[in-house]
C-alpha cells in the first residue's frame, strides 16, 4: 500500500497544475503533449503522469484514449444533470427542490440578461419561443401531440440555456446546462400538473414570452419579477402533479376478517 501512497501525492500535484493549465490557457479540442513529454515537464514518472491523466478524465476534463494524446473537453455538466435525475426518480418531491435552486439562479439570469442582450442572445431566446409556439400547436393534433410535447420540452429547455448564456456569467450559464436533463423531467411534470390544473402548453409559452419581453426591452427588474411568477406557477403545477400521483398510487388491500370459529356444542 506505501509505494502507492507515494505515487498518489506526485499525481495530485500533477493534476492541480495541469487543471490551471486547462482553465486558463487551453481550449476544448487541444491536446495535450505526450506522456513521455509531460513527465520531463513535471520531473515525474510516466506512471504518474498516467494517473493524474486519469484524475482529470473522470472529472471530465479530459478525453484519454488508448494510443492517442488527451484532449482537452468541454465543459459538460452531463453527469451531474444525471445525478440529480437519479434522486428525483428515487424521490419525485426532489423536483420541488430543484425549483428552488432554480428561483436562486434563474431569477438572476433573468436579471442580468436583461442588462446585458446581445443581438445573438435575443436571437437564440426567440428561436426557442418559436420553437415551443409551433410544438404547442402540434400538440393539439391527436397524431403528432407524443412528438411534439417532447419537442416543447427541447425547445423550453433550450429557452432557459439561451437566457442564462444571455446574462453574460459563464458560471451561471453552466449551471443551467449541467440542469438540462433534471429541468427536462421537471418540465414533463409540470405540464402534466398544469393540465390538470386546467391550463395548457400555450400558457407556459405565454409566461415565457412575458419573461422575454421585459429582457429585450432592458427592463431587469421586470424580468426578474416575471421569471419569479413563471416559477411560482411551475411550483403549483408541480404540487398539483405530485398529489394527482400521490392519489393514484394503489393502496394495500385491507386483509379480510376471518370469520369467528364456531363453538361446537359439548353433548
Amino acid at each position: 500500500m506505501r509505494p502507492t501512497a507515494k505515487r498518489q501525492l506526485p499525481a495530485q500535484r500533477v493534476r492541480e497544475r495541469l487543471e490551471r493549465l486547462i482553465a486558463t490557457e487551453l481550449e476544448p479540442g487541444a491536446r495535450l503533449p505526450g506522456e513521455a513529454a509531460l513527465a520531463s515537464d513535471f520531473g515525474v514518472s510516466r506512471l504518474t503522469i498516467r494517473e493524474a491523466l486519469k484524475m482529470l478524465e473522470g472529472r471530465g476534463l479530459l478525453d484519454v484514449g488508448q494510443g492517442r494524446r488527451a484532449v482537452v473537453c468541454a465543459p459538460n455538466g452531463a453527469a451531474f444533470g444525471s445525478f440529480l435525475s437519479i434522486i428525483m426518480q428515487q424521490d419525485p418531491r426532489g423536483l420541488l427542490e430543484l425549483l428552488e435552486v432554480r428561483r436562486a439562479l434563474e431569477v438572476q439570469a433573468a436579471s442580468l440578461a436583461a442588462r446585458h442582450m446581445s443581438r445573438a442572445g435575443a436571437v437564440a431566446i426567440r428561436s426557442a419561443l418559436d420553437g415551443m409556439a409551433s410544438a404547442a400547436d402540434a400538440m393539439r393534433v391527436p397524431q403528432t401531440r407524443q412528438v411534439a410535447e417532447q419537442q416543447f420540452h427541447d425547445f423550453d429547455v433550450g429557452f432557459h440555456e439561451a437566457l442564462a448564456l444571455a446574462s453574460g456569467n459563464r458560471m451561471l450559464a453552466s449551471l443551467i446546462e449541467a440542469l438540462a436533463k433534471p429541468l427536462r423531467n421537471s418540465f414533463t411534470m409540470s405540464l402534466r400538473g398544469r393540465q390538470l390544473r386546467g391550463g395548457s402548453a400555450e400558457d407556459t409559452a405565454k409566461a415565457h414570452e412575458a419573461i422575454f419581453g421585459h429582457v429585450r426591452s432592458g427592463d431587469a427588474r421586470g424580468a426578474a419579477q416575471a421569471m419569479r411568477a413563471h416559477l411560482q406557477d411551475a411550483e403549483r403545477d408541480l404540487k398539483a402533479a405530485l398529489s394527482s400521483a400521490d392519489s393514484a398510487e394503489p393502496r394495500p388491500l385491507n386483509p379480510r376478517p376471518k370469520s369467528p370459529k364456531r363453538r361446537t356444542a359439548v353433548r
